[in-house]
């Protein structure tokens, strides 16, 4: 007889840890994590340690900013000389005033717009472009605004362009005697008007001293011998046309009067000064007299 083996047989089948071992190792995610997820997570930590002390994070900071620096200020990115187009000399200076830059300059320090707003905020300046050329040449063109007119406000003589903004404070009318002048309240934002109006004045220019805006709703046409045309709100430079027609005509400036008053265009209105009205009474007088 053989002799009873008295050892358990092994069981072939997996264990239950060994069975989720595998079946764990089967799922693609899990996979991906120890092949990717697991070194980041390590690759991490270790930085996290590192960075942990304050000296370590601080000399870092200082090594990036260092490198950053001798990049930013290799010569070919330096900024060596600022080059103004298109201003007047006294424009030039006042750009070079909002702009001031010591140079060399890195470029990777320059806000090119912030300072492009900055010129154009000048009132002499319509348009502004601002570049960095090759050669470490910062260039600014303007386009600055032509004065065309001068209004006398309150606070003073002021330069105009075309469509009334402002470009320059004035010290004396004698100053820029080639432009003409507007007064009152408002004026400025009638310039449109304003210019369109001289150009009808024609024969009267030699006699003209400017226009005054009153109450911001119309014109009055000054001329020389202290006579003023008065013209209506709407259909002023048709009315200053008729009034020129009559003068042309009939010689009608170059009596007495004190005012043309065109504000009804359908009645228009003389007013004579006081010394013709009382030769008029004197005149209707005698000839009154005479009758009797």
């Amino acid at each position: 007889m053989q002799p009873l083996n008295h050892h358990p047989r092994r069981d072939p089948a997996p264990t239950r840890l060994t069975y989720r071992m595998n079946r764990l190792w089967l799922t693609p995610l899990f996979r991906s994590f120890l092949r990717i997820g697991l070194p980041v997570l390590t690759v991490a930590g270790g930085v996290a340690i590192f960075l942990a002390d304050t000296d370590r994070r601080e000399g870092l900071v200082m090594a990036a900013q260092d490198m950053r620096r001798a990049v930013e200020e290799r010569p070919e990115f330096m900024v060596k000389v600022m080059s103004v187009q298109g201003a007047s000399a006294e424009l030039d200076q006042d750009i070079r005033e909002v702009l001031p830059l010591d140079f060399p300059i890195s470029s990777f320090d320059l806000d090119l717009e912030e300072m492009r707003l900055a010129v154009s905020e000048l009132d002499a300046v319509a348009r502004a472009e601002m570049h960095v050329r090759p050669g470490g040449i910062l260039e600014v063109k303007v386009e600055e605004r032509e004065p065309a007119i001068i209004w006398r406000s309150r606070q003073g003589l002021e330069l105009l362009d075309g469509q009334g903004h402002r470009v320059a404070p004035l010290e004396t009318r004698a100053m820029r005697a080639d432009l003409p002048v507007i007064a009152g309240d408002g004026a400025d934002a009638e310039v449109a008007e304003a210019l369109a109006l001289i150009d009808a004045v024609g024969p009267l220019a030699p006699r003209f001293r400017g226009l005054v805006r009153m109450g911001e709703r119309r014109w009055d046409v000054v001329l020389d011998r202290d006579q003023r045309i008065l013209l209506p709100e709407q259909g002023a430079v048709r009315a200053l046309e008729r009034v020129i027609a009559l003068a042309q005509a009939d010689d009608l400036l170059d009596r007495d009067l004190i005012a043309v008053d065109m504000r009804n265009p359908a009645r228009p209105t003389l007013r004579m000064a006081q010394g013709a009205v009382e030769e008029l009474r004197r005149i209707r007088t005698l000839e009154a007299g005479a009758s009797n």
